[in-house]
């Protein structure tokens, strides 16, 4: 039997999660405010054709869409229903927003044995703060990192907060769902919570642990690395383009194929810790050289003895070589299918008051 998810959730975090287990093969029924549904609906412009906000369509594909108002009674009572049927239920309400609307997870938990509940947070389950990626980001050291050393610290340019726990979220879920068909899901485990800035602070992985061991605060490096030279942006005679040293094979290789003898004859560079003590001198000298031809004039001779690189495409560039789709968004990045577009706002509604989870059975 398929999964089964009924996802409760909103904006950006929630419906990643029930995207992901969507595209890996559960029926997932999305349930939003009626006249309004989702925000990201009118997150927009743009919107396509049929109105529908590009925000929207990007996380909301294999799901299909029952507006209710969880404040009314029959409309709750559906949702009940739906909730015995199905083995997960994901939302992202406020703490203590839905107990007052009759739906306290610890109760329907208790009445549903084989119920697994995910509630995914801004800032962990005791907190009513709401959970702003900008926010996130800002509290949980990224901006902080993230810039030119002499700017101001700088976001990144995508809600990755979000996009991040949205995947802890189904990996948590999937755990949960494996330990249940195992027979040894404990009580205590069926209720899993994340939280945005748990996931933003536990991705801050090696630039945390510099700063554990070193003692020393984290700063921002810009386009280059605290640990690895060169591995940093560098302007070609017409684009820029990167170069990410990683080893030092590597390096040797990326030196004798820039035609660098002298930095290739230097003992000094031969390990990344000479080179991070000389960084100022190695990325002067591939500047100066990367900027006397052209980006695939260089990319052609690194690529060809395995040196780490390439040029820096626009979003536009980048997509063009995916299936990406104007209705059904980016290609799915696990193993996992595109069924259904991005539901209109109860376009299922009648078929699913009827039917039940039985709405997707061929």
């Amino acid at each position: 039997m398929k999964l089964r998810v009924l996802d409760l959730s909103r904006v950006l975090a929630g419906p990643v999660c029930s995207m992901m287990l969507g595209d890996l093969g559960a029926d997932v029924i999305k349930v939003e405010r009626p006249g309004q549904g989702d925000e990201t609906r009118g997150w927009g412009p743009p919107f396509d054709a049929d109105g529908e906000s590009a925000y929207f369509l990007a996380i909301n594909r294999n799901k299909k869409s029952l507006a209710a108002d969880l404040a009314n009674h029959g409309d709750r009572t559906v949702i009940l229903d739906l909730i015995r049927g199905a083995d997960v239920v994901l939302e992202n309400f406020l703490s203590g927003s839905l107990g007052r609307l009759g739906l306290d997870p610890k109760e329907v938990l208790e009445q549903n044995p084989s119920l697994i509940w995910c509630t995914i947070s801004g800032f962990g389950p005791e907190s009513k703060r709401p959970g702003y990626d900008f926010v996130i980001q800002a509290e949980c050291g990224w901006m902080a990192i993230t810039g030119e050393p002499d700017r101001a610290p700088m976001k990144v340019g995508i809600a990755l907060s979000d996009v991040i726990a949205g995947k802890d979220a189904a990996i948590a879920i999937l755990a949960a769902v494996a330990e249940r068909g195992a027979g040894s899901l404990s009580p205590e485990r069926r209720h899993i919570n994340i939280s945005l800035a748990d996931s933003a602070r536990a991705a801050l992985v090696n630039v945390a642990q510099n700063v554990l061991v070193s003692g020393k605060d984290a700063k921002r490096w810009g386009n280059a690395h605290p640990n690895l030279v060169p591995y940093q942006l560098f302007e070609a005679a017409d684009r820029p383009f990167v170069i990410a040293v990683g080893s030092d094979s590597q390096w040797r290789a990326c030196v004798e194929a820039l035609d660098l003898r002298g930095l290739a004859e230097d003992q000094t560079l031969a390990t990344n810790a000479g080179r991070v003590a000389n960084r100022e001198r190695v990325v002067l000298a591939l500047a100066d050289r990367v900027g006397q031809m052209a980006a695939q004039y260089w990319i052609d001779r690194l690529q060809s003895v395995s040196v780490p690189c390439g040029v820096v495409r626009t979003v536009r560039e980048a997509i063009e070589v995916s299936d990406a789709d104007p209705r059904t968004g980016m290609p799915p990045s696990a193993t996992g299918t595109v069924r259904m577009p991005p539901p209109k706002l109860d376009e299922h509604g009648d078929t699913i008051r009827t039917l039940g989870w039985r709405a997707f059975q061929p």
